[in-house]
């Protein structure tokens, strides 16, 4: 299953697909931290980020998932040993590489976007947000992927309507019902990120895992 996640990443990376992710990844950083933020709004910058990087993500965890043929996916199952272990591994490298991608956001953002070092414990919190990031990232690009939603076209508009909803609910009373990413926002802007963060990621971290598991579960026969 290893090898298989292994693999999954090389071609990844060999079809040129990662430069994709990678330009946005750049783009949208340069333009987030075009300048440094004042001193005291270390929390603000580090949480923005972390939020703006969600739809970026989801592309690269899709694009990875894509890049194998559907032909080459069931020999994959094959080889691994059943449908779940393939399925486990796709996701595997999906996170790898969003993962990766969330390091240079969060890397970026320490020196280039902030004036001053963040207190220990606002950069332990934005850490996991950035992780937490990753993950719902890997969640909605494996949700849209090819062998959930075979067609390009809503793919694409489905995991932008998703990223969408995200914001839009989480700006709500309702912002346990998705991964709350604007009270994320919020609790950063307003100084409270310490306060509110145990209560934010253990909804963000419970949405994610849902989401995987609806993949999961989604792609059992398929």
């Amino acid at each position: 299953m290893i090898a298989l996640a292994v693999f999954r990443l090389a071609a990844y990376v060999r079809s040129h697909r990662v430069y994709q992710a990678l330009l946005l990844t750049l783009a949208l950083l340069a333009i987030v931290h075009g300048s440094r933020a004042p001193r005291g709004a270390e929390a603000t910058v580090l949480v923005d980020g972390a939020v703006l990087l969600v739809p970026v993500l989801a592309w690269a965890a899709r694009s990875l998932l894509d890049t194998e043929p559907d032909r080459q996916r069931e020999m994959s199952a094959i080889q691994v040993g059943g449908r779940g272990k393939e399925v486990v591994a796709g996701l595997v490298a999906a996170f790898t590489a969003c993962a990766v991608f969330a390091a240079l956001g969060l890397l970026w953002a320490l020196m280039v976007g902030v004036s001053g070092s963040p207190p220990s414990g606002v950069l332990l919190a934005a850490l996991v947000l950035y992780v937490l990031s990753a993950l719902a990232g890997t969640a909605l690009g494996a949700l849209t992927s090819r062998a959930v939603l075979p067609s390009p076209a809503i793919s694409i508009m489905s995991l932008l309507l998703g990223f969408l909803a995200m914001l839009l609910l989480s700006s709500t009373s309702m912002y346990w019902l998705t991964v709350p990413l604007i009270s994320w926002m919020k609790a950063a802007n307003s100084g409270e990120l310490l306060g509110a963060f145990p209560e934010l990621a253990a909804i963000s971290l419970a949405w994610c895992l849902i989401g995987l598991a609806a993949y999961g579960w989604l792609r059992r026969r398929s």
